[in-house]
């Protein structure tokens, strides 16, 4: 079966986390997919160990399947190679702060002149406009002016750095890859392209849905250890005797009755999931019956329990474990010299296809001859751009 989304060709400008993240998945379902990166700043993650037979882990990751063109867009060849281009790859991803592709005559109003149909996506932090649209940012500052970080964490030490980047990730990412295809089926009815603003601060706002639109509509305004899903309620991760963690959310009533019958808590049943906002000391209770015991106790108790409780699993457990390795999301892929490189697997599955991109991310130009030769450069042309410093 050919993958999904093999007719979709994209010019991936993006860099770090948020874009090659979404053209990865693009990637994964089949899109063709060349990354341009100038050869005086090249994506930064290609400096991240570890390094493996040449190439960063994260980004040979992060980037497969793409093919790697490396020019300077400054100079007019450079920006010549990428017009040429626009014709047959007419989806563009950057993550430029605003106004930095069209000082480069690169930007959506230049290019939709050659290209009508063209679907031009540009991921900030900010958006493309308003008070902070030039400013600069990264994921622990998108989430802060989001609000999420006022209730996340604990009300004695306050927030913590996230270990999962949910703003570069979910709200840009994600995003990006939503409103590519969206994007891409309008276009499959209109004939004509568009421009797509995402802001990753506008796009981990919206993800705060639980405790945001309620304060919206006139409720109270979140705060640590004080809702359903942050500790407020007995929904928490609770120490177990030998230094790990138990993970319990059995929200509704059904898997709180069983989670109190496993831990020798009957008596608590009735009270619910959210007893301890009336008697603090019933988590103190929960905390200290989980405490008495190893985790390996309360696996095996808990495996034969219907009631919303796992432990912990550190990075190593997790890729080790039967569920992800039955689902698929510990994969080999081969590099240049044919070596296996292990990564994370696609999340998204269908009857008729289940596959990631046949390459990791590869050294910065290595294709640069062969897509420019695609476009009818000639051997001259491109030695005459490599003089040039143009590739």
């Amino acid at each position: 079966m050919l993958p999904p989304l093999n007719e979709l060709k994209i010019l991936d400008f993006t860099s770090l986390l948020p874009g090659p993240f979404g053209s990865m998945m693009l990637a994964d379902l089949g899109a063709d997919i060349i990354k341009v990166e100038n050869p005086g700043s090249p994506d930064p993650v290609r400096f991240m160990p570890p390094i493996v037979n040449g190439v960063s882990a994260l980004y040979a990751h992060l980037n497969r399947g793409k093919r790697s063109l490396c020019l300077d867009l400054k100079k007019k060849k450079g920006g010549d190679v990428i017009r040429s281009l626009v014709a047959e790859y007419d989806i563009l991803l950057e993550q430029f702060r605003p106004g930095v592709m069209a000082r480069l005559g690169l930007g959506y109003d230049d290019l939709k002149k050659i290209n009508p149909r063209i679907i031009y996506c540009s991921l900030s932090g900010y958006g493309q406009d308003g008070p902070l649209a030039d400013r600069a940012g990264h994921d622990i500052n998108y989430r802060a002016l989001a609000g999420i970080d006022s209730f996340s964490g604990r009300k004695e030490t306050g927030p913590c750095p996230g270990a999962v980047q949910l703003a570069d990730l979910c709200g840009g990412s994600k995003n990006l890859v939503i409103a590519v295809l969206t994007a891409y089926i309008n276009r499959l009815r209109t004939g004509t392209g568009d421009h797509i603003d995402l802001s990753m601060t506008d796009g981990v706002f919206a993800l705060s849905v639980f405790s945001a639109a309620g304060y919206l509509a006139g409720g109270r305004e979140p705060g640590r250890e004080q809702e359903l899903l942050n500790g407020g309620v007995l929904y928490d991760y609770y120490q177990t005797a030998d230094g790990r963690y138990l993970s319990v959310g059995p929200l509704e009533q059904k898997f709180f009755a069983a989670f109190c019958e496993t831990i020798g808590h009957r008596d608590l049943a009735a009270k619910g999931i959210m007893a301890n906002i009336a008697d603090p000391s019933i988590k103190d209770a929960i905390a200290a019956t989980i405490k008495s015991r190893p985790l390996s106790h309360w696996q095996d108790v808990f495996s034969r329990a219907d009631a919303c409780v796992e432990p912990v699993l550190s990075v190593r457990e997790a890729c080790e474990s039967a569920l992800l390795r039955q689902r698929g999301m510990i994969v080999s892929v081969a590099d240049r010299g044919g070596e296996a490189v292990r990564q994370i697997g696609n999340p998204i599955k269908f009857n008729s296809y289940n596959g990631v991109a046949s390459f990791p991310g590869v050294a910065a130009g290595t294709h640069n001859e062969a897509i420019l030769h695609s476009f009818g450069y000639s051997d001259n042309d491109i030695e005459a751009m490599k003089k040039d410093n143009v590739l």
